[in-house]
């Protein structure tokens, strides 16, 4: 299979694209490196990898790629952490519109003249945002009130955007909704506003990397947004990389919509404490309460048992072993001064 991946170096499709490699897929990467600038990737001279830099909302060039690819996977879009939500409200619903409009119309015109399957669409647990279902299932999103932030609403406009096309013009797809990624790969975004978390500057505004640099810093008492008592439910990217990969191939998957997450909930204080153990040890935790940011959700407890069934995914990875993946990496991005 031949698959076009928008969004190539983000940090989800930093474990994608290696996982459809290794299952013996054809890739075309897109990225105009806009979040974090220039990175080189390990795959980056696979001989099933092709590396295009460009920009997803350009149509043209969309068309060309998509135009011989089997799937299009339509990942790239703007996004942060919870800064982002308020630092670009309005640009996360234009500039994120115009991508998957560029996305969707390459992907209709494949589906017409060449040999497109389907479009799979990275959605998030935010189009949840306002739900009070818990666990929430898969059409929650349909019965809950609407997402309260732009960057929710606008995850939440991705998939109907999904159901136009196929309405309109029968173009098959798959909506997937990660929770709370954790792994290695993400750094600072260009974009991302300066933030100070007690006396350290917060570098990916995401809790678990945060978190980790700050005490790696030193920082005591640690330093948390609101009370400690958001639940996640934290997921491991290759897990993620691996029920992204399970839905494509899946025949079950098409026309269809899977929450891809652990089943583990975690509150955000007892992230802090185990993270505080890893790298301090028994030194006594101690932490103080910061005020939280208007859209700091207070609970997220995704239903996984559909992608069980249907795809047979199962999130398997626990945060002990995120942690000790996650940690090592942020020192040596610290100690080498990038982040």
């Amino acid at each position: 299979m031949k698959v076009l991946v928008t969004g190539a170096a983000g940090f989800i499709c930093g474990y994608l694209v290696p996982e459809l490699l290794e299952a013996g897929h054809t890739v075309v990467g897109l990225d105009n490196f806009s979040k974090y600038g220039d990175t080189a990737k390990s795959y980056d001279s696979h001989p099933n990898y092709e590396f295009v830099r460009g920009d997803a909302k350009d149509e043209a060039l969309m068309r060309e790629l998509a135009a011989g690819c089997d799937q299009v996977v339509a990942a790239a879009a703007m996004i942060g952490g919870i800064s982002y939500f308020h630092e670009f409200a309005f640009d996360l619903l234009a500039e994120n519109a115009a991508i998957l409009s560029a996305t969707f119309r390459a992907a209709i015109d494949a589906r017409k003249n060449g040999h497109l399957e389907r479009i799979t669409v990275l959605s998030s647990s935010m189009v949840f945002e306002s739900t009070d279902v818990y666990p929430t299932p898969e059409g929650a999103q349909l019965t809950s009130p609407p997402p309260v932030s732009t960057y929710g609403f606008q995850k939440l406009a991705s998939e109907y955007f999904a159901k136009g096309a196929w309405e309109q013009y029968q173009l098959p797809w798959t909506i997937l909704r990660p929770f709370n990624c954790v792994g290695v790969g993400e750094r600072r975004a260009l974009r991302d506003a300066e933030i100070m978390s007690g006396n350290v500057k917060l570098a990916m505004s995401h809790v678990v990397p945060d978190l980790v640099l700050k005490t790696l810093k030193g920082q005591d008492p640690l330093h948390i947004l609101g009370q400690g008592n958001q639940v996640r439910h934290y997921t491991y990217g290759g897990d993620l990389a691996h029920g992204i990969r399970l839905a494509m191939e899946s025949p079950k998957a098409v026309n269809n919509d899977f929450n891809l997450s652990t089943a583990q909930s975690t509150t955000v204080l007892e992230l802090a404490h185990t993270v505080w153990r890893k790298i301090n040890g028994e030194r006594p935790f101690s932490y103080v309460s910061d005020p939280p940011f208007e859209h700091d959700v207070q609970k997220r407890v995704p239903d996984v048992r559909k992608a069980r069934e249907v795809l047979g995914f199962e999130a398997a990875t626990t945060l002990d072993q995120m942690l000790d993946e996650v940690i090592p990496w942020i020192r040596a991005e610290m100690e080498a001064g990038r982040i």
